[in-house]
């Protein structure tokens, strides 16, 4: 396939789903990937009804064996992967919870999905990125995950974040000189399920800046962390 490959977990409702369309938007054969067929399904004829390069492919990313099926689909398909986008998360602390109240299987299952599932998603997919000498990686994570502004409460999910932003950095730095771009975004405060209906910005807005990072030319920024398009502190 001549065109660039995108893939995007999580794709099928807010963020993710306005990611899918940004990139198709650009020009960008675009894999939407989610856990529940029926929901990604019809996320994927929403989008292709509107003239867009998108195909639905199922993921479970805590699933190791579906992380290694969507690699396999890849290669047989498209011999090439050119964007990852690792949208797909989960918040699952209970409000205004303390740390020492927070249950280890909260921290567990939120560290499965929202650090470990990106992690082996870039295992599996960066060298299908290195044969093409060229890829995009971003991390969707949150201000709530930086250091340099943490505070207390929803302790799981800023520890998941905070590991994520780890992963960012420790890859860039291994894969300086290879023309593959590894950054982290904060979306910001977004109206979707997980930010809710009080949230400030669109799903458009928050995915503005995946989509950018995404698109970038070669030499671009890599091992940073932005929002609304500008760096932020980790």
């Amino acid at each position: 396939m001549s065109k660039k490959v995108a893939v995007v977990t999580g794709g099928n409702k807010g963020i993710g789903l306005a990611v899918s369309r940004g990139l198709a938007e650009k020009g960008f054969h675009v894999v939407l990937t989610s856990r529940n067929v029926q929901n990604g399904e019809k996320a994927c004829r929403t989008l292709t009804s509107e003239g867009l390069d998108v195909v639905f492919h199922k993921l479970d990313v805590t699933q190791p064996a579906e992380i290694k099926e969507l690699r396999h689909f890849l290669e047989k398909g498209y011999g090439r992967v050119d964007v990852l986008i690792n949208n797909a998360g989960i918040f699952k602390d209970a409000k205004e919870t303390p740390v020492l109240h927070t249950k280890i299987e909260t921290i567990e299952e939120t560290l499965k999905t929202n650090t470990f599932a990106p992690l082996l998603l870039c295992q599996e997919l960066v060298p299908l990125m290195k044969k093409h000498g060229s890829g995009r990686i971003v991390n969707v994570s949150s201000g709530l995950g930086q250091l340099s502004d943490m505070q207390g409460h929803y302790a799981a999910y800023r520890m998941s974040k905070a590991a994520l932003n780890a992963v960012t950095r420790i890859l860039a730095c291994e894969l300086a000189g290879t023309n593959i771009a590894v950054n982290s975004i904060c979306p910001g405060w977004v109206k979707t399920d997980m930010g809710g209906p009080d949230a400030e910005r669109t799903p458009e807005e928050g995915a503005d800046t995946a989509v950018w990072l995404a698109t970038l030319p070669d030499r671009g920024p890599t091992g940073k962390f932005f929002r609304d398009r500008s760096e932020i502190p980790w």
